[in-house]
């Protein structure tokens, strides 16, 4: 993974980070993002994003790479980092950058501090090490998807970690303050202390034993498993207080191996106390010895929690008293596939995002943005039905009034039946209010059902919301062409039907062709 530099961190510009963004963006549906579609995100000119994105290679917060298919930029473990300090600086969560104090097969360790000076620790999670690459066996960060990037793991673990430690804390766990998260990075409160395991002399070593079982006894309470509960992963204070750190694999007591965890967290400490102070009791807990307090794993949604596990849970404690059908709703897992490929309303949306992302709009944009878009393009397209099946002089036509004074049903079958003449055709004379150039009118007017002059559409909603639609999907057929012929750097294909003629001619004379 290579030490951590940010020094260049201070001279790179606002486009460069907004290609960065841009990058990143793209990786979620994409393994390599070829330079057209990040200048497309980036919604800058592709010249000048080819000169950033060949400066950003030059640093190693790039990196290109020639595919199967297509050739395209893979966002670094630097320039994720770099994105995420940006956000961090830009909050005044950090202003300085210090050394590396701890390294792990999951994180790296450094000293930064705020803008007042005063010192924080900062967790870099880096799944995806050599040492460490069989994640979807111990973890569920997968889980009913088949294949994610390693940037994309780190960020859940980051966030895993610091739901569970905002939750203890707020519990009054003796666990670091949590202080603010972005992407894989967290931000947590400096310990003043080393880990157990560093530690070889105590005071009370009785006193310490049966705080760390008290410790294990009442995370089991509160519903949870820490999992890996060992002298790595427990600092000591210079006062002699036991802080408990990394929390990203997190059980819930209802996790089929519930009980096999926690008789290994009980054993780690009871196997290092014996081995580092030879000192071994009898008393220990059992995972019987649970008796359910809280619900944190309800709350965070810890690894082996179902959703009538969730349900039944909340009930016991009083929580709820019925079936609630909103918990369902927001227990409801996100099931839907990545697409392969990006329509304009999404590449618009991530423009919107490398927009805010800039202008450092970073709370609650981009669901706003995703709502702004979506209305944009139904209005367009709205626009272009009606503009394609009505005529010039019935553009401003309201639809939103069409129930109000549309034709009841039974006399508008029965006049389908003695004329031939299309509904757009009808709505053109009505909205140019005259009577003689739709004879088809009297009818109306001389039957049962009520006719409105002042309305201008008879079509209903339901109507063009299907045409919309089919209209928007011809037209994306229409640019699907587009976007699977790509030019210039992306096009491996015919780079490699090139190497392979080149290979045949130079073979020719070897075997006596002409």
């Amino acid at each position: 993974m290579g030490k951590l530099n940010v020094t260049i961190l201070r001279y790179l510009t606002r486009d460069d980070f907004r290609v960065l963004t841009a990058i990143e963006m793209g990786m979620k549906n994409h393994e390599l993002v070829p330079a057209a579609l990040a200048a497309q995100i980036a919604n800058l000119r592709y010249g000048g994003v080819h000169k950033l994105m060949r400066e950003l290679c030059k640093h190693r917060l790039l990196s290109y790479e020639r595919g199967k298919h297509y050739d395209g930029y893979r966002l670094t473990n630097a320039g994720y980092d770099y994105l995420a300090l940006k956000v961090l600086a830009q909050r005044g969560v950090i202003a300085s950058f210090g050394n590396q104090i701890g390294v792990g097969k999951e994180s790296n360790i450094y000293i930064v501090a705020d803008e007042e000076g005063n010192p924080a620790c900062l967790k870099l999670h880096r799944l995806g090490r050599t040492c460490f690459r069989n994640v979807k066996d111990k973890r569920d960060y997968h889980q009913h998807r088949k294949s994610v990037s390693w940037l994309y793991l780190s960020r859940i673990s980051a966030t895993r970690e610091f739901a569970y430690m905002k939750a203890l804390f707020d519990r009054g766990f003796p666990v670091p303050k949590p202080i603010d998260f972005n992407r894989h990075c967290v931000v947590m409160e400096l310990v003043e202390g080393g880990p157990l395991c560093g530690v070889y002399e105590v005071d009370n070593i009785e006193s310490l034993y049966d705080e760390l079982m008290d410790l294990i006894v009442k995370l089991g309470n509160h519903g949870v498993i820490h999992g890996d509960f060992n002298e790595f992963n427990i600092m000591i204070t210079n006062s002699g207080k036991p802080i408990l750190i990394d929390f990203p694999q997190m059980v819930s007591t209802e996790h089929v191996d519930a009980k096999a965890y926690f008789e290994r967290d009980v054993n780690c400490i009871r196997d290092f106390f014996k081995r580092r102070f030879a000192y071994e009791s009898e008393l220990y807990p059992t995972f019987e010895d649970i008796s359910r307090e809280d619900c944190i794993d309800v709350e965070i949604k810890a690894s082996g929690l179902t959703r009538q596990m969730e349900k039944d849970l909340l009930r016991e404690i009083g929580m709820v008293e019925d079936d609630d059908e909103n918990i369902e709703e927001e227990c409801k897992e996100d099931t839907d596939e990545e697409k392969k490929s990006m329509d304009n309303s999404e590449i618009s949306y991530l423009q919107l995002q490398v927009e805010n992302s800039v202008r450092n709009e970073f709370a609650s944009t981009s669901a706003k943005a995703s709502v702004d878009v979506e209305g944009k393009e139904e209005k367009n397209l709205v626009a272009s039905f009606l503009k394609d099946s009505i005529e010039e002089g019935v553009r401003n036509i309201d639809i939103n009034r069409t129930a109000e004074s549309s034709i009841s049903s039974e006399s508008y079958n029965l006049n389908a039946k003695h004329t031939g003449q299309s509904t757009s055709s009808c709505i053109a004379t009505v909205g140019s209010n005259s009577e003689n150039e739709c004879p088809e009118a009297e009818e109306f007017s001389g039957s049962r059902s009520m006719y409105s002059t002042s309305t201008a559409a008879t079509i209903a909603p339901e109507v063009i919301k299907k045409r919309v639609k089919v209209a928007l999907q011809r037209r994306e057929k229409r640019e699907q062409t587009k976007r699977i012929l790509t030019k210039g750097e992306a096009n491996a294909v015919t780079r490699v039907r090139r190497e392979n003629r080149d290979t045949i001619k130079q073979s020719t004379g070897i075997w006596g062709w002409e």
